[in-house]
């Protein structure tokens, strides 16, 4: 490389005009004007037009039109203003143009299997088996710098208020958190493996008993469960922890912290402090633990009200130990067909539910199969709860809780986009508390609804003797946009309480410590109180950037089966390898499907 650059290719402004410059980058199209060659240069930074006149240059026009596209270039030329009404206002150098007096051709290109710059409509196999490409196209660039510039800020922040940034282990101890491990087999331990964490939980509170106070990491975390659009096997965790905290001290560091973040990013003042919901409000108004606040909608229970109804669907749904829930879609009357209407059953099938009632209020009444079922004292109630009136539809849900609440949940998102209720430019964020502590395993038994190391709430620790389904957490969720971004909770750092949650679900003594034997020591040694929360940063980066899927916001990710197909990963390993850690495979049925 002969040419050094002095510039790169989004930079040049009408400021420069006269300057010899050197600019080096990726081809991006080529273009002849009448014998006049002109070429869009580009870099991370941005795209510079460069020409190629052979009263100029006559040597590098003559070879100009052999450039392709994602050839890499440099170029030396000399900074004009464009022509008189040749300006693109689209480009932040759209005022002027490099005219080459000599480049340097640094590299050739294959053709690429698609348009690098337009590879929206490219479907998802091509884009990734090429990922390099993809990355190179302007939208990822973005994506990835504002990815970086947001994880500094995070940083920042929590360095400016005293946090400590340390490192925990990837080659860890396999435990229980909820997913499957990935496990690294010992060759030097043969027979023993490592798992990958899940995330840092016990080396966290490990550090809190160090005496460290504030901690945070941004860390690579690995559960090896189903994919979704929001979900992939390796992720990123922000993962912070204080001593000598309570909830509310660990809510306002994070409060602090999107305040920062929306003002900074996107010129918004974030009011706080942040809505609380309980956990019991949200499955009662939402449906889920994690609502869209952007929009109304609220669920309300009708159940009392169809207790003896004539409507048998109803009155059936809350004699055998379920609910009856409504929504009113308010003025949506001349908005959803009847086709929409009936559209509403099967789009709650996956959630087991098995049909969706309706009653539209039109200026000439109640219309809907099942009001002729309604005695009048059942219809006042009802249209009185709901607050119906002319214009309004009311849709219903009759069946077990879990069922009417995902069904609902799920109606109420569809309606909001439907309606156009949702503002997309709009970050709501609120705050999940009030957990219950313990929920029913299949056989009955109490499981941990977040982790074995979850403190109660102080209020409730009586009712651990008496009746454990009552008692709520000291735990707390982060939803953004109908989105969990983050959870915590304050931790058990008494012995005593430690020993009496595991009494309660079930693990003895000797699986406790087998499974967090380090850490139970670790407690007897002076553990202060504390707390802490990890924030999801792959899926903040997918809000915040508007994108539908998390692998827009990931360098390298994986398909829906965990599976890199530019790298081909995973993949077979040489027989010595597996003879070096003592692994011999199973027979192994052919998939060949990875998407």
């Amino acid at each position: 490389m002969k040419l050094k650059r002095t510039h790169n290719c989004g930079e040049l402004r009408i400021s420069d005009k006269d300057k010899d410059v050197v600019l080096m980058g990726w081809v991006e199209n080529y273009r002849d004007h009448g014998g006049i060659a002109f070429i869009d240069l580009y870099d991370r930074w941005g795209v510079t037009q460069i020409v190629f006149d052979p009263q100029i240059a006559p040597d590098a026009h003559a070879v100009a039109h052999t450039l392709r596209s994602q050839f890499v270039i440099a170029v030396e030329g000399e900074v004009r203003p464009r022509l008189d009404g040749m300006s693109n206002p689209n480009l932040d150098t759209g005022d002027i143009e490099v005219y080459v007096k000599s480049f340097e051709l640094l590299n050739k290109s294959k053709t690429p299997p698609f348009d690098v710059q337009h590879s929206e409509d490219v479907n998802a196999e091509m884009r990734l088996t090429h990922r390099y490409l993809d990355l190179r196209s302007k939208k990822l660039q973005n994506n990835m710098i504002f990815r970086s510039k947001v994880t500094g800020m995070i940083r920042n922040y929590f360095l400016e208020n005293d946090f400590v940034e340390i490192e925990t282990p990837i080659l860890s101890k396999s435990s229980p958190e909820g997913a499957r491990d990935y496990l690294v087999p010992s060759r030097v331990n043969p027979g023993n493996f490592y798992a990958l964490p899940q995330s840092p939980q016990q080396f966290k509170q490990i550090l809190m008993v160090a005496g460290y106070d504030r901690y945070f990491q941004v860390a690579r975390c690995f559960r090896d469960e189903d994919l979704r659009a929001d979900r992939q096997p390796e992720f990123t965790q922000v993962d912070l922890e204080m001593s000598f905290v309570d909830r509310d001290d660990i809510m306002g560091m994070l409060e602090g912290l999107f305040k920062r973040l929306m003002k900074d990013l996107f010129d918004k003042d974030l009011k706080l402090p942040l809505p609380r919901i309980t956990y019991e409000d949200a499955m009662l108004k939402y449906g889920c633990d994690k609502p869209d606040l952007r929009f109304d909608l609220e669920i309300v229970d009708c159940s009392d009200i169809f207790s003896n109804s004539g409507f048998g669907v109803f009155k059936n749904a809350v004699n055998s130990g379920g609910l009856v829930r409504s929504i009113n879609l308010k003025g949506a009357c001349d908005k959803l067909s009847r086709k929409d209407l009936d559209a509403m059953t099967p789009y709650i099938k996956p959630f087991r539910g098995k049909g969706v009632a309706w009653i539209k209020m039109n200026e000439d009444g109640p219309q809907s199969p099942i009001v002729k079922f309604f005695t009048e004292e059942e219809s006042k109630a009802l249209y009185e709860r709901m607050g119906a009136e002319t214009g309004d539809v009311l849709i219903f849900v009759a069946d077990q809780e879990k069922i009417v609440c995902q069904s609902l949940a799920a109606l109420r998102l569809l309606m909001g986009e439907k309606l156009g209720l949702i503002d997309n430019n709009e970050f709501n964020f609120s705050w999940l508390i009030d957990f219950p502590l313990f929920e029913k395993d299949d056989d009955g038994n109490p499981s941990s609804v977040h982790h074995p190391f979850t403190a109660p709430r102080p209020e409730d620790e009586a009712l651990l003797d008496t009746d454990v389904f009552a008692v709520k957490t000291n735990a707390y969720d982060l939803v953004l946009n109908g989105n969990e971004i983050g959870g915590g909770s304050v931790r058990i750092h008494d012995n005593e309480m430690q020993a009496k949650i595991f009494s309660l679900l079930g693990i003895s003594d000797e699986d406790a410590k087998e499974k967090f034997g380090f850490l139970l020591d670790a407690l007897q040694f002076g553990a202060p109180p504390h707390a802490g929360l990890a924030l999801g940063l792959d899926r903040i980066m997918m809000i915040f950037l508007g994108t539908d899927s998390i692998r827009d916001v990931i360098a390298f990710p994986k398909t829906q089966k965990a599976y890199c197909m530019m790298s081909d990963a995973p993949s077979p390993v040489m027989e010595e390898q597996l003879e070096e850690l003592y692994i011999e495979l199973a027979e192994i049925e052919e998939d060949d499907d990875n998407e």
